[in-house]
């Protein structure tokens, strides 16, 4: 059902209201000196129920390969994007991991904000500044280190027609760097919550986040990123195309 103008403006002050809390928060632990890691995932995860709850979304988590976030491990969770729900839905998705997004510098000039992501360990990348954007690379291995599992939107800015498009090489380069995990995921339906570039809220969709099978950036040299690239790609369309597929199959099915 699409939301009216009044609910648009309920769910964009609910989501306001929401994001402010957890910034304010925040920073107040920053200036305390008592902010904490497992305090910060607590609170991404409030964040994000509530986020959904605004649209009366749901959502389910399909993670056939028994996949979990083992500690001490360097892992990079890469999807593809088509909504701003995309970031809830990861972390949701992701419960027992201190996930924090790789994202672009122009968010952390948003005032309030940009400062609380930054005390909440989020990390910047400048894509206009080579140089810079190595820097931000190292502070994000520096971070994966010390235990942050980062999520990396390869495509580097939402799909405005669903289908996935070029992938940028800065998560593929540092998960060879850093030896990591690769987790492809495949998120189905987040479009329909929130088309990219409109205000058109759609309420009680229902989402499918696709765990697909970890690949090991180990086992890859700097010579075959584009080999890496290739196969993340290939497992991320095969995630979003095998639930599709499976749509339409049982939709037919229930119709016939």
């Amino acid at each position: 059902m699409k939301a009216n103008i009044f609910q648009k403006i309920g769910i964009i002050a609910r989501s306001i209201y929401v994001t402010l809390k957890i910034t304010v928060i925040v920073l107040v632990w920053q200036l305390r000196g008592s902010y904490d890691r497992k305090k910060g995932d607590s609170l991404l995860m409030w964040w994000s129920s509530k986020l959904l709850d605004a649209v009366k979304a749901t959502y389910e988590v399909s993670n056939p390969y028994g996949v979990i976030l083992e500690p001490g491990k360097r892992y990079i969770i890469m999807s593809n994007h088509r909504s701003h729900y995309d970031i809830p839905l990861i972390f949701l998705a992701f419960p027992l991991g201190s996930i924090r997004m790789l994202t672009k510098k122009e968010l952390f000039k948003v005032p309030l904000w940009g400062k609380g992501m930054k005390a909440g360990e989020f990390i910047s990348i400048d894509r206009h500044d080579h140089e810079q954007a190595l820097k931000d690379l190292k502070e994000a291995k520096a971070k994966m280190e010390d235990g942050i599992v980062l999520w990396v939107a390869p495509e580097g800015t939402r799909s405005r027609d669903g289908r996935l498009g070029p992938f940028k090489k800065g998560g593929i380069v540092l998960a060879i760097e850093t030896a990591a995990t690769v987790i492809p995921v495949g998120i189905v339906g987040s479009e329909k919550v929130l088309p990219a570039g409109t205000t058109d809220f759609n309420l009680g969709q229902h989402v499918v986040v696709n765990i697909g099978r970890p690949i090991e950036a180990s086992k890859y040299t700097m010579d075959q990123r584009d080999a890496l690239m290739r196969d993340v790609r290939s497992a991320i369309e095969g995630l979003i195309s095998y639930h599709n597929a499976t749509t339409v199959s049982l939709d037919m099915n229930n119709n016939g």
